[in-house]
């Protein structure tokens, strides 16, 4: 059983991922700080799938401790989640976004060098294609970021490719995820941000809990069929697949370099997502029009072609099954994981 180190194994997308990999036969060694997740999750993981984890509480920027991760375990492979995230905060702290977000992934790839570990898939975004040209969105498309946060992703980007072409035994995995939501069928993990939620998912359902009294839309004046938004969600549990094909794709592949889109190629409005959870919660859900948020695009969804083609990568939840577990986990968890 090939050992492969999380990073950020206890947040959202990285959770999800872990139970992936076990289902697929790799021993996840989760290494996390908590600063955006908590300890329970490892907990929940393991009744979830009756597996017990080894996990370390490490800042991925101090290479020290890192280290001692990699003497402690032979590594496979390395799948990096752990970095900030919010668009709105890398705007307004952006030294804090570049020194944690890229020295983070510095001493990862300096840690996986001295030990010889080759395989790393890196978790990007679809924020490094900026406003595109046309939609869907191709790998190939120009790339162009306009926040902090997506700067920082962009940068590890070009940074890895120039590392794969100095170190060709090395292999990377650029992953440019759209927009995960949804929670694992348990209940017992999901998407649990600190604070007033930046992402539209949890906000709908901390509205439907009755903790935040309505939904505020962003513009209602889009060039799109309804005049809101239009983003590719995808099922996070069909994200987390999409890690543990990647893997194993590596294992295959003598290329050194691979760029996925990952998404379900299908765009959706805020106004749909509205009415696919009022249809899982039973009611209607108060929401109000509000200006367009500064940076905000029109639409913005995958073509997958590739990752379908070359990974055998194809998404199994439709829009109400996204909708219906991310308000299952919000009625297990009024609260948050505590």
């Amino acid at each position: 059983m090939k050992n492969v180190v999380v990073t950020g194994g206890a947040g959202y997308i990285g959770s999800h991922t872990v139970i992936s990999l076990i289902e697929n036969g790799y021993n996840p060694i989760i290494v996390d700080d908590y600063s955006n997740s908590s300890p329970k999750v490892i907990e929940r993981l393991e009744k979830i799938t009756n597996y017990k984890l080894t996990s370390y509480k490490i800042n991925c920027c101090n290479k020290n401790d890192l280290e001692e991760v990699f003497k402690n375990n032979d590594i496979f492979g390395v799948i990096h989640f752990a970095g900030y995230k919010a668009v709105g905060e890398s705007v307004a702290k952006p030294l804090m976004y570049y020194q944690n977000n890229l020295i983070s992934l510095l001493n990862v790839v300096e840690v996986m060098h001295k030990h010889n570990c080759n395989n790393l898939i890196f978790s990007s975004s679809a924020t490094v294609y900026g406003d595109p040209k046309s939609v869907p969105i191709y790998e190939d498309f120009p790339l162009h970021v306009t926040n902090p946060y997506g700067r920082t992703k962009l940068m590890i980007e070009e940074i890895l490719q120039d590392y794969v072409k100095a170190n060709p035994n090395f292999k990377v995995a650029l992953l440019r995820y759209f927009n995960p939501i949804g929670a694992h069928e348990s209940g017992l993990i999901g998407e649990d941000p600190n604070g007033i939620p930046n992402n539209l998912m949890p906000y709908i359902t901390q509205v439907c809990i009755g903790k935040l009294p309505y939904l505020r839309v962003f513009g209602n004046d889009y060039n799109t069929p309804d005049g809101t938004g239009v983003r590719d969600y995808i099922h996070v549990c069909d994200l987390a697949k999409g890690h543990t094909l990647t893997l194993k794709k590596m294992e295959e592949t003598n290329e050194n370099l691979l760029i996925y889109n990952l998404g379900t190629g299908k765009g959706s409005s805020v106004f749909e997502v509205l009415h696919e959870m009022e249809k899982a919660v039973g009611h209607a859900i108060p929401y109000q029009i509000v200006s367009r948020r500064p940076g905000d695009i029109a639409e913005c969804y995958a073509n997958c072609d590739k990752a379908y083609k070359e990974l055998g990568f194809k998404t199994e939840y439709n829009l109400f099954d996204m909708c219906k577990s991310s308000w299952n986990f919000q009625q297990k968890n009024p609260d948050g994981i505590k």
